[in-house]
């Protein structure tokens, strides 16, 4: 009885040992920080390091963990399911995370479209900078990073509210996707921003998955890669040093030598001589200068347009903008107090970090405007690129290569779960289709085997139209990668966004992102959220012939197929046995049918839609969802 009596009286000692906060200190990577949002409604992983042996216990929202650090010093605790809401604090021994949040986390993957800011001329931003303020969507930057072998944590990033400081530096595309989940499904979400303008699909893989494809343009390198990680963190460290050498060269010009070099007095006698802009591209950091004359006082305005990348801008000696690579080079207003009755000096200091060619104006872009009268700058400029600096190192992008990505900018991120993943990238694999379907795929699959949390659903956005109108042509590089982005949507829980009709002929980066964030949220609606919707334009389900005629038949036409602009059915092209192609004519006939008429003596074998870099197209539904592009035998 005593002996009961003893264990009575300890027990609630050892609850409170048991269940006592452990005090050693613990080390976040820095996604587990302050502001954050994880993903509701599956468990919530919180990791990181901390002594051998000690223990880890985490709480937040009324949910429990706890763990031992390992002997490699690293930890991980599992927090069961928890509904969206907040805001909470996530502890973790004797130390806080706060302004917590739980709901809906996308990463947002890809190349520069997918990376565009909604501050670079993004049509409709001005509306969302008006009515910046939504405390319960953050985003997450990933900094840009590569390495030969896995990362435990991110090179750069935190968790950014989203507000008028913060909005204009955020992916478009993802804010319009965010807010659209934000407000139809009213819990808070979080964005984790990993991507990089110009990059392929086999940096964001794993290097070894990708050693195991044979046959592949990067398969070989893949390999090499592998077996070789010793000579590539050499080869990695020698080009970090050189990338710091110009990056401190390239960020600002010393401001003393800046204005010397761009005053109206410089001599320049010992710069090169020449024309803009048929002399672009240039090279290095190069400094332009162009003397003109003005007849009289009062403000101007500079066209100086396009300008690739970055560039300072000066006038007598006074600098007047900076342009970054990812702003659209507008119209300049300079002050009447810094031009001059009689000579001047328009001096021009442009970089291009992206391949060291940079180039600045375009025939007819180039002139400066005061009191109505046009002043010509094209022509001869004196031109240096190593009198006043140094000439750039030269600093190799070995993040294309094979999973370098991956391991600084995906691998880190893994054990944060998400609801899934949105994605923008192509253009630089359209040169290499052939090979895309089973790329893209593989990293798909990579990705959702190493998130360990199914197949969650993955996003994408099909390549928008670009580059020269061509009625004609079937060899298309872009044609044929949207093809095996249409392929890749045989693997479960894959959703596309077609742009094929919000492209623009002379840029890359179309600035309407935002039909293609909402385009992607109808998909998300339909794929992760299993809502019964129209998500898609028009698909392709089957051709026909009748007589002259080809009777197709389409899905996902809605309430019936209808042209977007015109009375003529444009995109269509039918292909004979010996591969050539001829235009064909049209007309919707049904709600969910097009006639097409057989050119006369033509005898196809296969027919294709929207099948060039820059179609014309107008074949919509009800929704104006754009018909997805195809091509098909008969």
């Amino acid at each position: 009885m005593k002996k009961l009596l003893f264990i009575l009286l300890a027990f609630p000692w050892f609850v409170a040992c048991e269940f006592s906060k452990p005090d050693s200190e613990v080390k976040f990577p820095k996604l587990i920080s302050d502001g954050m949002v994880v993903q509701r409604d599956i468990p919530i992983k919180i990791w990181g390091r901390g002594i051998p042996k000690e223990k880890v216990r985490a709480s937040m929202a009324g949910a429990i963990g706890s763990t031992q650090v390992l002997e490699d010093s690293t930890w991980l605790v599992q927090l069961p399911p928890l509904p969206a809401g907040g805001p909470y604090e996530l502890q973790v021994n004797l130390q806080t995370i706060k302004d917590v949040y739980i709901g809906d986390v996308w990463l947002a993957g890809g190349q520069s479209n997918m990376e565009w800011p909604l501050k670079s001329g993004v049509i409709g931003a001005e509306e969302e900078f008006a009515n910046p303020d939504f405390s319960q969507i953050r985003f997450f930057k990933v900094a840009n990073d590569y390495s030969a072998e896995e990362k435990s944590d991110v090179s750069g990033g935190e968790w950014k509210v989203a507000n008028g400081e913060n909005l204009p530096e955020f992916s478009a595309v993802a804010w319009f996707f965010a807010k659209r989940n934000h407000q139809e499904k009213n819990v808070p979400v979080g964005i984790i921003e990993s991507n990089w303008g110009g990059t392929p699909a086999e940096g964001w893989t794993e290097t070894k998955i990708l050693a195991e494809i044979e046959g592949r343009s990067y398969t070989a390198e893949s390999k090499e890669i592998v077996e070789n990680p010793a000579k590539w963190r050499e080869i990695l460290s020698e080009n970090e040093k050189r990338r710091e050498m110009r990056d401190l060269l390239v960020k600002r010009p010393d401001s003393l030598a800046a204005g010397e070099v761009s005053s109206v007095g410089y001599n320049d006698g010992d710069w090169k001589s020449i024309n803009l802009p048929a002399g672009n591209p240039l090279e290095h950091i190069a400094w332009v200068r162009k003397k003109f004359n003005l007849s009289s006082t009062g403000e101007a305005i500079l066209t100086l347009s396009p300008i690739n990348q970055m560039a300072y801008i000066y006038v007598n000696g006074v600098q007047v903008h900076y342009k970054d690579w990812s702003e659209t080079m507008s119209e300049l207003k300079i002050p009447a107090e810094i031009l001059k009755k009689g000579q001047n000096v328009l001096t021009v200091r442009a970089i291009n970090t992206w391949n060291n060619k940079p180039e600045i104006g375009r025939k007819w872009e180039m002139y400066l405007t005061q009191n109505g009268r046009k002043i010509n700058l094209e022509g001869a400029w004196t031109y240096s690129n190593d009198k006043v600096e140094p000439q750039l190192p030269v600093v190799e992008y070995h993040n294309w290569r094979p999973g370098f990505m991956f391991n600084a900018m995906i691998a880190p991120l893994t054990n944060y779960a998400i609801k899934g993943a949105i994605w923008y990238q192509g253009e630089s694999n359209a040169g290499r289709h052939a090979e895309y379907r089973e790329l893209f795929g593989t990293m798909i699959t990579n990705w959702r085997t190493r998130w360990e949390i199914g197949d969650f659903p993955f996003l994408f956005v099909q390549l928008a139209n670009y580059m020269e109108r061509k009625e004609l042509q079937p060899d298309s590089d872009w044609a044929h990668l949207r093809e095996a982005q249409t392929q890749t949507l045989e693997l479960p829980n894959t959703g596309m966004a077609t742009i094929i009709d919000i492209g623009e002929e002379g840029d890359i980066h179309p600035r309407n992102k935002k039909d293609v964030g909402e385009r992607l949220w109808l998909q998300a609606k339909k794929v992760a959220f299993g809502e019964d919707l129209l998500a898609s334009g028009p698909v392709f389900k089957e051709a026909k012939r009748e007589g002259n005629e080809l009777i197709l038949t389409f899905s996902d036409f809605g309430e019936g197929l209808k042209l977007s602009q015109g009375e003529e059915l444009k995109g269509f092209v039918v292909e004979d046995a010996e591969g050539q192609f001829e235009v064909a004519k049209g007309m919707i006939s049904g709600p969910n049918q097009v006639n097409l008429t057989i050119p006369e003596g033509f005898v196809p074998v296969g027919i294709r839609y929207a099948w060039a870099d820059n179609p014309e197209v107008n074949l919509v539904n009800n929704l104006n969802l754009p018909a997805r592009p195809f091509k098909a035998g008969l």
